[in-house]
This record gives C-alpha cells, structure tokens and sequence, in this order.
C-alpha cells in the first residue's frame, strides 16, 4: 500500500519512506538484496485512501475546490494615503499585472502570483522615492467577488545628508545657476526621479550655456541604513566656454551646401554657443522638405575658444504634384493642379507649373521661388501668368509678370511681424458695362504697381487663433495707362481679435479699403473693391454686395468696409459649430460710410483635423438685394480668418 502511494505521489513521498524502510535493516540484512526485487511490507505505517464523495460532502469550500474556481476580482492598496505621489500611482498603473488584468477572472493561486508581483513592484518604486524599509504585504480577502490587497509600510523617507556636485567651479559665474538648476541639496528625499530631472537640467543648463562638450558624470549614491540617509557625489566636466564659429557641411553632404544652412542658422559667428539654436535649425532644415533626416552637431573649431557646427543631411524628393477640387456660391466649380520642383535651381531655388480650370476662372502660371534667400524665412519670388477671369462684375484677360520679396509665416514658425515688398507689371483686356446706361464696352489697362504689406500677428496659432490679435495694412501705389496715364492709391486695413470664455472662442474682423487718387470708372474693373463670398460678408455670393449697374451686375467701388463676428463653439470629439453674423458694402465714395450695410448670418461646422481646422459654412442674407440667393455654401481650410 504504502509504495503503490509513492508511486502515485511521485519521488518525494518515496524519498519520505524509503530511507526509513531502510535503516530499520542491518547491514547484514542489506547484503544480497535485489534492488528490482519487491520491498518487504513495514508494519504500522500507512495511509488510508480518500473517500472522495464522502470528503467532498463534508467539506464542499475544499482547497482543491478554491484553486480552480476562476472568478473576477478587485484591488486596492492600503497605506499610501501620505506618501504617494501622482506619479508613482500612474507608474504602477501603468506597471501593475493586477490592474492589467482585473478585467480577467482568476483562481486563487493566480491571484497569489499578481499580488505577488505587484508588491515587488510596489516596493521597487517606493524605495525610487526614498522610502528604503518599504514593505508590502498581501492577502485576499474572500467573497462573491475576491478583493487583493497590497497593505504597504513606506517606512521612513531617507534624505541626502550630503550632495556633492564636483567641477562647478569650473563654469565661473554660471556655477550658481547650474547648482540650482540641479535642484537637489542637502535635506532633500532621496528621489530617483529628482536626480534624473536635475541632472538633465544640469547638462540643459551646460548646452545652452555655452559648454557644447560638457559631461555629467553618473550619480553616486551611498545609503545609511542605521542612521537613514543617504550621500550623492556627482562628477562635472564643464570643458571651455565656447563661441560659434562657422557652419561646415559633413562629407558626402548632397542638400546644401554650408553657407546656405548659415543663412538658415539663427546664430552668428562670435556668438556663445547655445544648444538651442541647434535644434531650432535642425527642425528649420527638415521644414525645407528638402532634407529627409538631419543631424546637427558641434566639433572643435579650428580657432581656440570657438566650436564649429556640422550638419550631415539627406534629400527627401524634391518634386510635388498637388492637385485641389473646391466649389464657391458665386464662384463656380474649381480643379486646380500644379508641379513643383522644389530645388531645381539650388539652393531652394523652386519652379513650379501651376494651372487652373474652372467654370469662371482659367489660369496658367510658371512660378520661380527662392525659400530662405540671404536669410531665415525670407523668400523671393517671380511669377509669368496668363489668366481669363469671367465674373458678374467684368471680364479680364490678363498677361501679368510679378515679382515680391517676403518675410513669411508658417505653422513651425509662426512670425510676430512679416512684411512684404512687390512690383507688378499687368495688361489686361476687360469688358463692363457703362454704369449709367448699361451699354457694354471693353478697354484694354496697362497697369504697374508696388504692392507693399506689413502685419503683426498676436495670436496664439495660424490656423485656428484662440487668444490674442492681428493687424495687418497693404498699400499699393499704382500707375495705369488706358488712354492716357493716371496715378492712383490702393489701401487696405484688416484687424481682427481673439477670446476664449469657457469653451468658446469669440472671434471679431474688421476690415477698411480706399482707393485714393481716381474715379471708380477710371480704375480698372479687376482693381477695384467688392465685398461678398466665403472670405467676406458670407451669405451672399463672391463679389455681389455693393452699387450694381442696369443689369443688376456688381460694379465694384472705391471704399470697402466690412465686419464679422462669430462664436467657435467645440461640441465633441474633434467637431464644432460657428454661429456668425457679418456685414459689409461698397462705396462709390474714396471714404466708406457706413450706409445700407448688407448683414449675413448662418452657421457653420467645422471638423478641427491634425492639420488644421476644415470649414463648411452655409450663410442667408439679412436683408438681400435683389436677385441675391437666399442660402451660399463655403468650404475650406482654415478658420474664416
């Protein structure tokens, strides 16, 4: 009986039993034996076999029972209330195999195993924090649903008795900031995660402070049990304080070429290195889109006391195709398709074919731009473009070559001011109509211009402006030969402003033009002012609103006054609505008025993408004229403005 157990149970019961059946014989007795043969029986040691059924009734919550009944269970954790921190509550959140798998149902060694585990981890990330003589103890209290507890003892916080920061000294008057920097002194918990913040604004602090090729060392630490605290020594080598020198370009470099990315670079020559201005010009590079990856890093100079910066960068395509699809009340159908050689003539010397064909516009454009010309952000540009434009106000055919140099913003580096100046030689052939009779007539315009704009930008984002303001002004002295030569001024005023209240942005625009120096008859029909459309007085359609000739066609005028308001309310998920209401006209007058303002209202909603904000509003007018559509449709990217 007693062997058929051990064979049931395995080597451990037989190694329970059998030296004992052994030793009860002498050596004599052991001489001879078969070990194959079978053991001789031992009296008075055995065990009676299990009644099953007869167990099973008697005790129906057996172990057996318990150890594979799976139920879902709860958690908690007993004892932090004082001492942890947010960040350790997420860290084991985000660690905990309970917490992972609560949703899970488990049997009871289960359990024991992830109370197991996660008081490990308990106690790990308590000593993190300086609690040292951290424990944690688990149970599981019994139920419908089980709950595990983690019943924790932090101990005593152990501090820094001493903080020992070497080569400081070496940084001259910089070496009180960098030791505040560090942050961590004597007194101070035994923080993991405080050294690994302050050595990192340490070495932050020797980057932008002019050290490009300081080291700080690993921390030590040594811990006192008996008397619970802690010493730290830290190693600085600061190096020499360093100023820029020059930009060189790695080997095998095949984008730019050295002096460009100066011009790019924010930084001058003879000034102190900061390590900033490195990543500031290896996100500029990568915006060019001509670079793929970058890698920007400081070398020794050739002079003493200078260090030299290195960029090894590699192309990313160069040619684009884009193509766009829109649809305007008042505007018509539009596809759009253009190609783009982004670094033809290098550096950044673009060319890009450009075409358009819609239901009231035709154009076709050869465009040369210059990104970043002898300076960030400054862009040149010359275009050659032919153009048929059919609206309710005129027709135009116009050959055009223009030119401009700009200080642009975009939405890496959004701009405070950018100014603009430009030169426009244009010859166009327009038909209209006499005001006074409604005869229609053409006449041929020669016109040159010098377009100029400067604007400041307060807001707090390009696309979709929560606070702040913008005020932006153009001016355009023109000269135009249509029978004889005449002089006139083109002005323009555009303000708007920005609040959030709650969850709501309210968002108001101004927007004043004058055209000084000539009768409206005079100007040409495409250089004159209308008001309507999706970027005006919405609910009316594009260029409708103003003095209209005996056709009932829009005539355009000589001053311009507009307003809008509108509130950017979030709904959920990335989806909002926009009530606004806007008003504006056109004058024949050089100075608007004010009168017979024109009033729009609607609603619009807008999906707020990665990328900016997409917009579909669909406007009526208040108080129409006559032959205005009762309901206009606008789509675009961008808030209204």
């Amino acid at each position: 009986m007693v062997y058929r157990l051990a064979r049931l149970c395995g080597g451990a019961v037989a190694s329970l039993f059998l030296p004992t059946a052994l030793a009860a014989q002498t050596p004599e007795q052991t001489e001879g034996l078969d070990p194959a043969s079978p053991l001789a029986q031992l009296p008075n040691i055995g065990v009676d076999w299990p009644d099953l059924a007869t167990d099973a009734a008697a005790e129906p919550t057996a172990t057996a029972t318990d150890v594979v009944t799976e139920a879902r269970y709860t958690w908690i954790i007993e004892g932090l209330d004082t001492v942890a921190t947010p960040l350790l509550r997420e860290r084991f959140d985000q660690l905990s195999t309970l917490s992972a798998k609560d949703d899970d149902p488990a049997n009871a060694a289960q359990l024991d195993r992830r109370a197991r585990e996660d008081a490990e981890l308990l106690v790990t990330l308590l000593r993190a924090q300086g609690y040292y003589d951290a424990r944690v103890a688990t149970r599981v209290e019994a139920g419908e649903r089980p709950r595990v507890v983690l019943d924790a003892t932090p101990g005593t916080l152990y501090r820094f008795a001493r903080v020992t920061v070497e080569g400081l000294a070496g940084t001259g008057e910089k070496a009180a900031p960098l030791a505040e920097a560090f942050g961590v002194n004597e007194g101070a918990p035994v923080d993991a995660d405080a050294i690994t913040s302050g050595r990192a604004a340490l070495a932050g602090g020797l980057a932008t402070g002019g050290f490009p090729f300081a080291e700080v060392g690993e921390p030590e630490i040594v811990v006192d049990r008996a008397a619970r605290t802690a010493t730290l020594d830290l190693a600085v080598r600061a190096g020499e304080s360093l100023r820029f020198e020059r930009v060189v370009a790695a080997p095998g470099n095949r984008v730019f070429d050295a002096n460009h990315v100066q011009e790019i670079a924010r930084f001058k020559p003879s000034e102190a290195y900061d390590a900033t201005s490195l990543d500031d010009l290896r996100r500029a590079l990568i915006q060019t889109s001509l670079v793929s990856t970058v890698e920007v890093k400081p070398v020794p100079g050739v002079q003493s006391g200078t260090v030299d910066i290195e960029v090894r960068m590699d192309p990313a395509p160069p040619r684009t195709v884009a193509g766009e699809l829109g649809y305007g009340t008042g505007e018509g159908a539009r596809a759009e398709l253009s190609w783009t050689h982004r670094n033809l003539f290098p550096p950044e010397g673009g060319l890009t074919l450009r075409s358009v064909l819609g239901t009231q516009e035709q154009l076709g454009s050869v465009v040369f731009r210059r990104n970043n010309f002898r300076a960030r952000d400054r862009v040149l540009t010359f275009q050659l473009a032919a153009a048929n434009t059919q609206r309710d106000a005129y027709e135009a055919t116009t050959f055009s070559l223009s030119g401009s140099l700009e200080r642009q913003t975009n939405i890496f580096f959004q701009k405070t001011w950018t100014w603009s100046l430009g030169a426009e030689l244009l010859a166009s052939d327009e038909r209209d109509v006499i005001a006074s009779t409604g005869q229609p007539r053409r006449r041929t315009f020669l016109i040159g211009a010098l377009p100029t704009s400067l604007s400041y930008d307060g807001s707090d984002d390009l696309l979709n402006p929560t606070r702040g303001f913008r005020l932006g002004g153009r001016l355009s002295p023109e000269l135009s030969l249509q029978g004889k030569a005449f002089g006139y001024t083109r002005a323009q005023i555009d303000a708007s402003v920005y609040r959030a209240v709650g969850d709501v942005v309210i968002a108001g625009r101004t927007r004043l033009g004058t055209i000084l120096g000539a009768p409206r008859d005079q100007v040409a029909p495409s250089r004159r002012f209308y008001a309507g459309g999706g970027a005006s007085v919405r609910g009316y359609g594009f260029q409708s609103i103003g003095p209209r000739d005996p056709n009932n066609d829009p005539i355009g005028g000589r001053s311009l006054a507009e307003f809008a308001i509108e509130a950017r309310v979030k709904l959920f998920g990335n989806l909002g609505i926009v009530p606004f209401i806007d008003a504006g006209n056109i004058y024949t007058a050089a100075l608007p008025d004010f009168s017979g303002l024109r009033y729009g209202t609607g609603l619009g909603l807008r999906y707020y993408s990665s990328f900016g904000p997409i917009r579909v509003d669909v406007g009526t007018p208040i108080n129409p004229q006559p032959g205005d559509t009762r309901v206009a449709v606008y789509v675009s990217l961008g808030q209204a403005f």
